[in-house]
């Protein structure tokens, strides 16, 4: 008798057990998702970040070509004492 109330003791701790680590699967599988949709938003918000980066450092280079090419032409019309417009024609 004893046998059985210890074998039906073991069975009902090995169900709990059971049900339990069928939730902690559920949770840690919910939480994976959740991360990986917390790494995707992450991912694409630092492409947007990046590529406006890439967008505002071109416009940086752009301007500073036209700025240097402005500054040749001034530096240009005073060496051969002349006008903006006569240097930048050359």
């Amino acid at each position: 008798m004893r046998k059985i109330v210890f074998a039906a003791a073991i069975a009902a701790g090995a169900l709990s057990l059971a049900a339990c680590s069928e939730q902690t699967e559920d949770a840690a599988g919910e939480t994976a998702d959740s991360a990986m949709a917390d790494a995707s938003a992450n991912a694409e918000a630092a492409g947007d970040a990046v590529s406006d980066a890439a967008t505002d450092a071109g416009a940086a280079v752009d301007a500073a070509g036209d700025e240097a090419s402005e500054t040749a032409t001034e530096v240009e019309a005073d060496a051969q004492d002349e006008s903006e417009g006569e240097a930048a024609a050359d």
